[in-house]
């Protein structure tokens, strides 16, 4: 492999805008941007080449999706069989289980996923090899207008945009909410991968017309002790139902994955 990561950008929006740009500007030593696929056309907007996916794994060793999860869906099978590597940044497609066995089986190419907008979940992961979690709850806090659905009935369309204090928008498990939120619950999907089990998280998602931070609580107990992290995130202005810490714990990984000495993993 080349010392330096030919990075192909899947997504230009709120993340891939921020992600895009600091690659182009050679902010991630030992990655660079070599080209970027997207649906529409970005003209002059693009600091790299626009091409099909195709073309893209032709040109890269590496690909970034800052899409959404159909993408990881449709392409992401073929972007290993390749020989290019893939970095998922919309863990949410990982709780179908099957695709999951499928791309960590499928290669030569190599799978990665970024924890984006939640911390902790190496130490999950170490507690995790010496047995499982006991208990796991995630409570994800938006603003209501980022968690409306399609498949939402009036009368929970009502309440959502009516609130004037937290409502529950839904609960259940990692393998049910990503599904039923798919931009909005990426979170739930790296604590379940962290933890290894997708039905042990359970989850809960909070409407609050307050919450000017989106906030994740994750609560966990184990054989080693018990556990909890807090986070609470501005909401990127062009697209407040993700984080605008997101991209930057993407370039993050990127780093990792270039070889950056010295970091904490």
């Amino acid at each position: 492999m080349s010392a330096v990561r030919k990075a192909g950008l899947v997504g230009w929006g709120a993340i891939g805008r921020v992600v895009g740009t600091a690659l182009a500007r050679r902010e991630v030593p030992g990655a660079e941007l070599v080209c970027i696929v997207d649906n529409r056309p970005l003209g002059d907007a693009a600091p790299a080449p626009q091409v099909a996916f195709e073309e893209a794994l032709e040109r890269c060793d590496l690909i970034v999706e800052a899409a959404g999860q159909g993408v990881v869906r449709e392409w992401g099978e073929r972007v290993l069989a390749s020989g290019t590597d893939l970095l998922v940044a919309s863990t949410g497609a990982l709780t179908d289980e099957e695709l999951a066995k499928r791309l960590l089986n499928t290669g030569p190419g190599r799978v990665y996923f970024t924890g984006g907008a939640v911390g902790g979940l190496d130490l999950l992961q170490a507690v995790r090899a010496v047995g499982p979690l006991d208990e796991v709850r995630l409570t994800t806090t938006k603003l209501p207008s980022t968690l409306e659905q399609p498949w939402m009935d009036e009368e929970l369309l009502s309440r959502l945009r009516t609130a004037t204090g937290p409502v529950e928008v839904m609960a259940g498990t990692a393998r049910e909410i990503p599904v039923k939120f798919p931009r909005s619950t990426n979170v739930a999907a790296s604590v379940a991968l962290a933890v290894g089990d997708l039905d042990a998280v359970r989850v809960r998602v909070v409407a609050d017309p307050g919450a000017h931070r989106t906030r994740h609580v994750v609560e966990a107990s184990g054989p080693l002790g018990a556990y909890r992290f807090e986070v609470a995130h501005l909401p990127d202005p062009d697209n407040p139902a993700t984080s605008r810490v997101v991209p930057y714990a993407v370039l993050r990984s990127l780093a990792a994955l270039a070889g950056r000495g010295g970091q904490i993993l």
